[in-house]
Formats: C-alpha cells, sequence, structure tokens
C-alpha cells in the first residue's frame, strides 16, 4: 500500500466526546475515526495522531485512546506499524467478513418444523437471517424469557465495578480454580441456604450453564448401557444428552403432584436405575411443582434401591423460595442439585452450577478438567458481584409479577383459541392439548412464522402428540392466536 506522508489534523471537526454517554470514551473516539474513514475523509495512508497526542486534544488517558485505536484494528480500517504509529488502511488491503449469501436453493426449500431436540434449539437460536425462506414472526414454543425482560444492566455494571478494583488481571490472567470463582460459590452458598440447602463452596462446581452441570454428571456417574429414569413429558434436550452418552432411558409419567411413584418403584426394582433426572419446581414442560408427599416418596425410592436423584432447578428464580426441592428435605445426601442464571440474566453469561456431596464433587472436577479445563472467571466474578448486591433478588420479584399478568392474559387467549390446559398453568410454560397432531401443526405454523414446541420433542420414546409447550411470555400476541385457530382447522 502506497503511504501517504500526513498526519491527521486534529481541528473542530473532530467533534467532541460525551463524558456521560451510555458509550464509553473509546467507543466514541473510535467511530469518530470509523466515520471520516468510511467518508473518505481520512484517505488511505494517512497517519493518525500519536496516542499522546491524541490523548492531549482529547483530554483522555492514553488507555482511552489505545483502546479507540485497537477497536479501529479489529474493524480492519487501520493498522499499526512497529515504531511508525497507526495508518488508514486501503479498502482493498481491509479485510471483509462477508455474510453467507443463501443460495436460490436455501431459498426456494421450506423450512422444516423442529423434529427432534436439537432442532427446536437451532430454531429458536436462528432467528432466520437476511435470505431465509421465512421470517420468524415469534417463538411461542421457547422456553426463556423475552430479551426485554432480562436483567443485563447489572452484570455490565458488575464488570465496570471489576475494572475499577483493578481485578481483572486476577479474573482474566489465570486459568482460575476448577471448583469455580470462590467469590460465587460463596454467594451460591447463601443463595442455597435461602432455599434452606446447607451447603458449604467446595461441595459446589460452576459449570458453563446447566446442560454441561447435567453432561458432566452424566459423564461421571453413568456409563453407557445405564439404566436412567426419566419423566415423561420432559426436556427434550435432557433426553438428547442422555441418547448421546448410550444410556437406557426408563420413562416415568408426570402427574400435577409429581411422577406416577408406583412406576417409579417398579422400573428400579426392575433396572437398577443409576439416576432419576427430574424437576421438582416449575417442571418443563408442564408448570408444575412437586408436592411435599411425593419428594418424600422419590428419597425413599433413591435410598431403597441405590439411584441418586438429579434435580434439575434452572426455572428456580420464578417460583418462590418455600416451594418444595428434594435437596432441602435431603441435604444432597441422595440428591444432586444444578441450576443456572440463563433464564433470568443475559443467557449469553453460561454460568451454571452443581450441588452435591464431596465425593460426587470431586468426580465432576475430573470431568470438567477434562472437558473445558475451567469456567471463565470474569463473569463469574461478575455473577457474583451482581448476587452479593442483592439485584437478582430485586430482579426475581419484578418477573415474577410481570409473569403473573402475562401468565394470565396468555391462558384467555390460549382457550378461546380451543386449546385445553392439561394441568394448571403455573410460571414461565404451559402444556396445552391443541386437539390436533402437533407436528403437522408446527410445520403449517412455521410457514407462518411461528417456531412451536411440538409434544413429541418433550417425550423420550417420540410418539405422536396433541399436545404442546407455550411460553406465556411469548404468546402475548393475538395474530399468534389467529394464525394457530386457522391453522388448527
Amino acid at each position: 500500500m502506497d503511504e501517504i506522508a500526513n498526519t491527521v489534523n486534529l481541528g473542530p471537526e473532530a467533534g467532541t466526546l460525551q463524558r456521560h454517554a451510555a458509550t464509553t470514551l473509546a467507543e466514541q473516539l473510535s467511530a469518530q475515526f470509523s466515520a471520516r474513514i468510511r467518508n473518505r475523509l481520512l484517505p488511505p495512508g494517512s497517519r493518525l495522531p500519536s496516542v499522546r497526542e491524541c490523548a492531549r486534544r482529547y483530554g483522555l488517558s492514553t488507555q482511552t485512546v489505545v483502546a479507540a485505536y485497537d477497536r479501529l484494528q479489529a474493524l480492519g480500517l487501520v493498522e499499526a506499524r512497529a515504531q511508525r504509529g497507526y495508518f488508514v488502511r486501503a479498502p482493498g488491503d481491509t479485510p471483509v467478513l462477508a455474510r453467507p449469501r443463501a443460495t436460490q436453493a436455501d431459498a426456494a426449500a421450506p423450512m422444516l418444523a423442529p423434529t427432534h431436540a436439537t432442532a427446536l434449539v437451532r430454531g429458536m437460536f436462528h432467528q432466520m437471517g437476511a435470505g431465509a425462506a421465512v421470517a420468524l414472526r415469534g417463538a411461542p414454543g421457547s422456553g426463556v424469557l423475552p430479551a426485554p425482560w432480562l436483567e443485563s444492566a447489572a452484570l455490565g455494571a458488575a464488570l465496570r465495578r471489576i475494572a475499577r478494583a483493578n481485578e481483572l488481571g486476577q479474573a482474566s490472567l489465570h486459568y482460575g480454580d476448577p471448583l469455580g470463582d470462590l467469590a460465587l460459590r460463596e454467594a451460591l452458598s447463601r443463595q442455597l441456604a435461602g432455599l434452606s440447602v446447607q451447603v458449604p463452596p467446595q461441595q459446589i462446581l460452576t459449570t458453563n450453564g446447566a446442560s454441561q452441570a447435567l453432561d458432566l454428571v452424566l459423564r461421571a456417574l453413568t456409563r453407557p448401557g445405564d439404566a436412567v429414569l426419566v419423566e415423561s413429558p420432559g426436556w427434550a434436550m435432557q433426553f438428547a444428552q442422555m441418547a448421546h452418552h448410550g444410556l437406557k432411558l426408563l420413562p416415568v409419567p408426570r402427574g400435577a403432584d409429581g411422577p406416577d411413584l408406583d412406576l417409579l418403584d417398579q422400573l428400579a426394582r426392575a433396572h437398577a436405575p443409576r439416576l432419576f433426572i427430574c424437576v421438582s419446581v416449575l417442571h418443563n414442560p408442564t408448570g408444575q411443582s412437586l408436592s411435599a408427599a411425593s419428594a418424600h416418596r422419590v428419597l425413599q425410592l433413591a435410598q431403597r434401591h441405590g439411584f441418586q436423584v438429579v434435580e434439575d432447578d434452572v426455572y428456580a428464580a420464578l417460583a418462590e423460595p418455600s416451594s418444595p426441592r428434594m435437596s432441602v428435605l435431603d441435604q444432597l445426601q441422595h440428591t444432586i442439585y444444578l441450576s443456572g442464571f440463563s433464564k433470568i440474566l443475559a443467557p449469553g453469561w453460561r454460568v451454571g452450577f452443581v450441588a452435591a456431596a464431596p465425593a460426587v464433587i470431586d468426580r465432576l472436577v475430573d470431568q470438567k478438567l477434562l472437558a473445558v479445563l475451567t469456567t471463565p472467571t470474569l463473569t463469574e466474578r461478575a455473577l457474583a458481584h451482581v448476587l452479593g448486591q442483592g439485584q437478582l433478588r430485586r430482579t426475581t420479584q419484578q418477573v415474577r409479577d410481570r409473569l403473573d399478568a402475562a401468565r394470565a392474559r396468555a391462558v384467555r387467549l390460549a382457550e378461546k383459541a380451543g386449546c385445553r390446559f392439561v394441568t394448571p398453568p403455573r410460571g414461565l410454560l404451559g402444556w396445552v392439548d391443541t386437539g390436533v397432531d402437533t407436528a403437522t401443526l408446527s410445520q403449517r405454523l412455521l410457514d407462518a412464522g411461528y417456531l412451536l414446541a411440538p409434544g413429541h420433542l418433550f417425550d423420550p420414546q417420540q410418539q405422536p402428540s396433541t399436545r404442546m409447550r407455550i411460553n406465556f411470555t411469548q404468546t402475548q400476541d393475538e395474530a399468534f392466536w389467529r394464525a394457530f385457530a386457522a391453522a388448527r382447522r
């Protein structure tokens, strides 16, 4: 690239920076240079002011200017030359990250409704980029809160506090403890004590979300061919995880108060299962919680038949703390407690955890080391700050109040459209009977832009079903229910 021997003149046209804006000073500075480069006001080969000169002109620290210049390099707009400074790149030198284009065949092919667990999750994540055949209008079958409901500001504030406290190096320049950040585990220990589960930090292991928590449990405590008790209906992704590990699934029907206890006893006696994977509070997909009597009985059966109960509590934040949990009754003797924060905080942070007996935690640590070594200390430290400030408690109460109103409206719309709730609607999710095959129904509605969660996905044997899971917060739109009624005919 030919060099133009001129240095950018920072005159009045360079603009000013707002110190109290939503964006950082580094972001504002890089945006100003970026706009001038893209508008050809700064020709290729122009040398940017030195870091010190730019800092003096804007009244910034040199670290802020370096951060801004780093952003420009990441965008491919400037390059750093050793001992010479920063220069505007020529257009031909700028790396272009092209978005894949949909081919004519892609555009012509209809998007297929989910037929297995990963297809449903792919659809929930996809959001249909440019060139796709169908643009999603909504995801009534998803299992998460809408993005505007999630608490993200608290996490950003926590990261800024960590930066001001000079903890960034400590939190990001080392692998960290395989158990997870101690500050977070201490906060989790206090949080579990609030649920009446008494567990010290050394019996808590952090993970990349609750999905990895279950995966580590399966790796540590089962072998291919082992039998595992599961609830039916249950969460499709967990069935897929277990199948991936070569496990034999023993379905136990889930009712309003809990599992079919007689069948659970018979299956445990006949097959000697290693684990029972279940949800005590706000079951997915039915939204039901275990009764105290059922919880006691399940624990008795676990002790009698020698299996461990893996209690999945990912919707804990949406339930009242007093809700019955087997880990409370058992204090982790025959139970393993899994949870996470994707349902109430930012899902992209992927922070989950396991609480269990010391011997189980030791085995889980080995599996975590083999899988990922450690989990990101920086995000865990930020979450510890959030929990320590009590922000999560305030947020969850606000979400529960808002969810109550959304649920009431969704129930009215669903029943008006001809749905029947199989179990009383509670929590975030509802389990409804549509009266028609939901695999076919889901394809029709996907053609109209709505992603459903058909009932066969929640059956361990994927039997045809007239039921489907709905998300109360994602089914507020009357247009969806009109499309549903039309597709159901």
